[in-house]
């Protein structure tokens, strides 16, 4: 756990304002859908801050910060990536790609996304909803 959850300008100036604009629209659309824990942490080797949505024990995803990058992780199981296969022509060819070149393991694919735009919410969003119904109209 996290001593120090960062402030908003702490997060604004280590992302920069366009990627913290994408953050907080990504935030928004998870807090809409989903009444979840949110956890801070720090975010490993790769990232400074990992920011992670948790029910019941199970993740349903995280987002990740350092400098200058934003990222959006969810890991898909094996019955998890069975419905994201039998619909994978419906996705983006970022996400599909994104997808194919992530390795497998024991416990899934951990795909990372690292967005600098919205195009792919929609995507996100359903990736979401295979994991785990919205709880929140």
């Amino acid at each position: 756990m996290l001593d120090i959850i960062p402030s908003a300008e702490e997060m604004r100036n280590l992302v920069g304002e366009s990627l913290y604009d994408i953050w907080l629209k990504l935030d928004a659309i998870i807090e809409e859908r989903y009444d979840m824990d949110c956890l801070w942490n720090r975010g490993g080797k790769a990232w400074k801050y990992e920011y992670k949505y948790r029910r019941g024990g199970k993740t349903l995803c995280a987002l990740y910060a350092r400098e200058h990058g934003v990222g959006f992780m969810i890991i898909l199981g094996k019955d998890e990536r069975l419905k994201f296969e039998s619909d994978r022509d419906s996705y983006s060819n970022e996400v599909q790609k994104i997808y194919d070149e992530t390795k497998t393991y024991h416990d899934g694919k951990w795909l990372m996304f690292e967005p600098i735009d919205t195009t792919l919410f929609d995507d996100f969003i359903r990736l979401l909803r295979i994991k785990r119904k919205p709880n929140r109209k």
